[in-house]
């Protein structure tokens, strides 16, 4: 068994459309740990930051303004084989791709304001855990 940890990020249309508790339950029933959980508002030089692997893309700037809109939850989950049981959970990155039974299947309807962010590797997750969580 790999104990692990992941960041969440539920973003300002998972907020917006009241679907926090609805996510957050998803992974206690599946056995995660929620380790820290705070809700925030995300600066845009934060924002940023954590998007710099798309700067060149032309929808950078519409997904910094959709990041800094409103306020998001952040939380650190910890569980067996998190960062990929997490990933499987939420869904492909688009929703309109993602499986029924995923988060972003079951309630994505944009092609980026997509619900949800988690952290696609352990040095992903140490990055974003220092981003996030000022430590």
């Amino acid at each position: 068994m790999v104990m692990e940890r992941t960041l969440i990020i539920l973003k300002p249309d998972a907020v917006e459309r009241k679907l926090v508790g609805e996510i957050i339950t998803r992974f206690e029933k599946k056995n995660f740990n929620i380790i820290d959980l705070k809700m925030m508002k995300i600066s845009k030089e934060k924002a940023e930051e954590h998007y710099l692997h798309i700067k060149e893309m032309p929808f950078f700037n519409d997904m910094i303004d959709y990041m800094t809109g409103g306020p998001v939850v952040v939380a650190v989950l910890e569980g067996e084989n998190a960062i990929q049981s997490v990933r499987n959970m939420m869904g492909k990155t688009s929703c309109f791709e993602s499986s029924p039974g995923t988060i972003r299947g079951d309630f994505g309807a944009h092609r980026f304001k997509n619900l949800i962010h988690a952290s696609d590797s352990l040095e992903s997750f140490n990055k974003e855990l220092k981003r996030f969580f000022d430590i």
